[in-house]
Order: C-alpha cells, then structure tokens, then sequence
C-alpha cells in the first residue's frame, strides 16, 4: 500500500485520497481516561478544549522550540490531498523511522506546569509494531511502550506535570511494513466530570 520506492517522484492514487482525521480508532478509550486523571488534578490553561498545536507535514514548526523531525521516512508528499510522511523499516534497516515532536509549553504562554496528551494519527495497511516513548522532565510519561498498529489509528502519550520549559514524544517503528504519520495533536487530556449522586 506504501511502497515507498515505487511511489517516489510519481503521483499514484494516494495521494488523491481524503483522510478524515476523526475516522481514526483512539487509543485511549473514555473510560481509561477516567481511570488515568480527575478534574481535581489537572491544571488547565483558558481554552482546554482546543489542541495547543497540530503539528503535520506542512506545519513543522510550532511557537518557541515546538517542532517536528522525522527520522528516515520513505517520502513525504506535502501535495496530498491529505498531507502525509510514509516510513517503512525495509528501507531502512540501520536505522529505526521515527516521528519526534518537542513541545515548549512557555512558548504558548504556559508557565506553570501541566499535563498535555500527544497523540500521533497514523495509518498502516498490515501490522506494524510502533515503540512510544518519552521525555517529561520532572514530570511523567504515561503510555510509553510498544503498541501495534493495523488500520487507521490514533497512539497517545501523556507527558504528565510537563514544566514549561518541555519535553518531548515520539513513536519508532520496530517492526512490520509500511505506514503512514499524518499529525501530531498537542492538547490537554479531554475533561471528565464525575456523577455526583
């Protein structure tokens, strides 16, 4: 579905096709959230609602320090109807790709510390082994670890009490074929109000 080597330089049905971001599967499901964070403990910014920053292949580079890199993608065609970075191990075997996003909370006026969810749109036509990770500072990092991916999915970190100054998140394929990385959403966790009663 992704070959890579084939696709280079050519415009091939792919590139045509719509991808609608809200058809992906989350990872996270409503009542893992629940389990994960209560109300009482987040600290939120004025809008919690919206994302912080969206970051894909034609919006790089965020406020301050907040910025993409992609390690060892196969193409990345930024003239899709749906823009996209295409990876596949097979064609990199001394080098694992990756998806990295830093994000700097203070560029965006944040000073406190606070948590924020990452969550990676991704799409694969077999199984293919991502490994999530990293980097909180001070704080935490929650859903760290290998996931698999089949489909159109979504794979969220939790960078948990993130001081201002950053950190970082990433997926690394570790195995499987080709794939596809459409965006990165930096937002705080989706609120969860508890029935009283």
């Amino acid at each position: 579905m992704y070959e890579s080597s084939e696709e280079l330089g050519s415009r091939t049905e792919f590139d045509e096709r719509v991808v609608e971001l809200a058809d992906f599967e989350p990872d996270v499901r409503l009542e893992e959230w629940i389990e994960k964070y209560r109300i009482g403990e987040l600290a939120l910014g004025p809008i919690f609602w919206a994302p912080i920053d969206f970051l894909s292949p034609v919006h790089t580079v965020g406020k301050g320090r907040t910025n993409l890199t992609l390690i060892r993608p196969t193409i990345m065609q930024t003239d899709a109807v749906t823009p996209y970075a295409g990876f596949d191990r097979r064609e990199s075997p001394t080098r694992n790709p990756a998806v990295s996003i830093h994000f700097e909370p203070a560029a965006y006026g944040i000073t406190g510390v606070g948590t924020y969810v990452c969550t990676f749109t991704v799409e694969s036509g077999a199984p293919v082994t991502l490994a999530a990770s990293g980097y909180a500072a001070s704080g935490t990092v929650v859903g760290a670890g290998p996931r698999s991916v089949n489909g159109k999915q979504t794979v969220s970190l939790t960078l948990k009490n993130l001081p201002a100054y950053g950190g970082w998140a990433a997926i690394e394929q570790t195995a499987g074929d080709s794939w596809a990385w459409y965006s990165t959403r930096i937002a705080y966790p989706p609120l969860v109000f508890e029935q009283f009663g």
